[in-house]
């Protein structure tokens, strides 16, 4: 005979199960219900890739110091690039310069925002604005101190007719790295979203492989990928395949990421070489040893990893 007790016991845990089997079942529903409407919205038929490189990064998952501002200047030039347009009548990338400045500050050790203003010069020397772009990246805390360190980078755009055929866009960044005193290797599988009737969702991934060769300088190869509508890839002669070669140091308070890429598919920018210049502006309140940080640093340098007051950090 079971006791009474045992019995209510048991009524209970068939209840608890129940319950926890609807929660499941319900929040499969909505994960599910919202991947199919990602990947379901209104899509256009895309003849090559993304052509706007305003900014040409992997992310590191390095942000500012609590209060902290930072300001970095994008700088990409296509010297043989894209002669068609991405939009009818629109920019095309060959022999044009495209660029931002980008703000950020430090919400918390673990949170930045930051806001960019992107821009460009055709080949005819015209100087266009292509709107602007808000982000919020996350990140695990002390993100040059730990062998492994991962984030996200959620940014929103607004984009003018002449760039793109959407005027609204999400950047969804994963950020996942490993590292130790010598090497560094991050990938950033992004995807892209356009909003709207014309709009699609892009996976279009970014690697970084560097050598830390010590005192703030790095050598390493990026790879940056768009291989189109997620679930209906665009022919690979259409995608955009680029393997850049990059170098890393620092001229003063300045961090400096030189890059040279060649492009290995006709839907790829054939030759593009880039610039970032980084500041990071002194954390209020603090003196200069106390914020000798540097987190707009594109590598990590070795000690960072071990000391508990590092010298330089790497860029978000």
């Amino acid at each position: 005979m079971i006791p009474p007790h045992a019995t209510t016991w048991l009524h209970s845990a068939r209840h608890m199960e129940d319950d926890l089997r609807v929660r499941v079942h319900a929040g499969a529903r909505v994960f599910g219900a919202l991947c199919v409407a990602i990947l379901a919205l209104p899509s256009r038929t895309a003849s090559a890739a993304d052509q706007v490189h305003d900014e040409i990064q992997v992310y590191n998952a390095e942000i500012a110091e609590v209060g902290q501002w930072t300001v970095e200047q994008h700088l990409n030039y296509a010297a043989v690039g894209q002669t068609q347009p991405e939009v009818p009548g629109g920019f095309s990338s060959n022999h044009s310069l495209q660029g931002t400045p980008e703000f950020a500050y430090g919400i918390a050790d673990w949170w930045e925002v930051g806001f960019y203003i992107p821009f460009a010069v055709n080949s005819s020397g015209q100087l266009l604005s292509d709107g602007g772009k808000v982000r919020n990246l996350f990140v695990v805390p002390d993100a040059a101190k730990r062998s492994f360190f991962y984030g996200v980078n959620f940014e929103l755009s607004y984009e003018l007719p002449r760039f793109s055929s959407t005027q609204w866009g999400l950047e969804i960044r994963p950020i996942i790295g490993v590292r130790n005193k010598e090497w560094e290797f991050i990938v950033n599988p992004i995807v892209d979203i356009g909003f709207g009737s014309a709009g699609e969702t892009d996976f279009a991934p970014a690697v970084r492989l560097a050598r830390n060769l010590g005192n703030d300088r790095f050598i390493g190869l990026e790879y940056y990928a768009d291989y189109g509508k997620i679930g209906d890839f665009l022919p690979l002669q259409q995608q955009s395949h680029q393997l850049f070669a990059v170098a890393d140091f620092k001229v003063a308070a300045v961090d400096v990421e030189l890059g040279a890429g060649y492009g290995f598919t006709p839907g790829s920018d054939r030759f593009v070489v880039k610039a970032i210049l980084g500041y990071a502006f002194p954390v209020p309140g603090k003196n200069n040893g106390e914020s000798a940080t540097s987190p707009m640093k594109m590598g990590t340098s070795a000690h960072s990893m071990f000391n508990p007051l590092p010298d330089a950090l790497a860029i978000k």
